[in-house]
């Protein structure tokens, strides 16, 4: 857009758009348009574009209360879930706050992630992406940023956040891959990748990549590489036997610092003995 001269009247200039201006909003100088931004051009061109998307969310909405069923034995019946879970609700209206997000729709997406919160208590940003076979369990405090990317039949427990270290406008969230399960409470923090396969200890807090076929604990998070067999044994996070990398190394100085003194033991034995 051409910027337009400073008049008399109208002294200063949008620093946006170049609107004149007739005075600022404290030290900006920024017109009502350009500080509402409720511009609308459709992201999406092609109205085949459109169709697929909304096909999609339908597809999701079948797969995502499935989950509910396969992932918490305490699933009853469809009209309990739909009204008395909230890691389905909120994950539902991510559907349709995402798709708004997508074709560039101002404020709404954000509206709906606001009423979604205030219903829930889990933040969705509407820019996340999140793949199909979604499940968030109870739920309450699930924290998920804008440049989240989630694959599929990825599990979330209560507390989990999936949050940026940076405040620049980019990437700054983590990229989960498919068939994960987060605990509760557990951080994953910044632009880092999670790989297919991983279960993800409650409480831990992961801030580096993380390998395919995986088990992660602790704070910081620790790695435990293992064959995907094993893994798999490990179902549906059973916390009382994933494994304590910290508790194997504190046991084995243990073991270290008892063989050292009955060494000592025997060596004072001797030199007493010579004596």
């Amino acid at each position: 857009m051409a910027i337009i001269e400073k008049t008399d009247n109208f002294p200063f200039v949008c620093s946006r758009c170049g609107k004149p201006l007739a005075k600022k909003i404290g030290d900006i100088s920024i017109c009502s348009d350009c500080l509402l931004h409720l511009d609308f051009n459709l992201s999406i061109k092609n109205t085949d574009s459109v169709i697929t998307e909304i096909e999609q969310i339908l597809k999701f909405f079948i797969s995502d209360v499935t989950e509910a069923f396969s992932k918490d034995p305490a699933a009853d019946n469809m009209i309990e879930v739909l009204t008395s879970y909230p890691g389905i609700q909120a994950v539902l209206l991510h559907r349709v706050a995402h798709f708004f997000w997508k074709i560039g729709l101002p404020f709404v997406p954000r509206y709906i992630s606001n009423l979604s919160r205030q219903i829930t208590g889990i933040d969705i940003h509407p820019g996340a992406s999140i793949g199909k076979n979604f499940f968030i369990d109870h739920g309450t405090g699930v924290v998920i940023g804008e440049t989240a990317v989630i694959g599929n039949n990825v599990t979330l427990y209560q507390g989990v956040s999936l949050g940026g270290v940076s405040l620049k406008k980019k990437k700054r969230h983590p990229t989960l891959g498919n068939n994960i399960e987060v605990g509760a409470g557990a951080k994953i923090l910044g632009p880092i990748n999670i790989g297919n396969n991983v279960k993800i200890g409650a409480n831990s807090v992961v801030t580096k990549n993380i390998p395919d076929n995986s088990i992660v604990v602790g704070v910081p998070g620790r790695i435990i590489k293992g064959d995907s067999d094993v893994i798999e044994q490990i179902s549906a996070l059973s916390h009382g036997i994933l494994p304590d990398p910290v508790l194997k190394l504190i046991t084995n100085l243990e073991m270290k610092i008892s063989n050292l003194e009955k060494r000592l033991d025997n060596q004072e034995k001797k030199d007493l003995t010579n004596e």
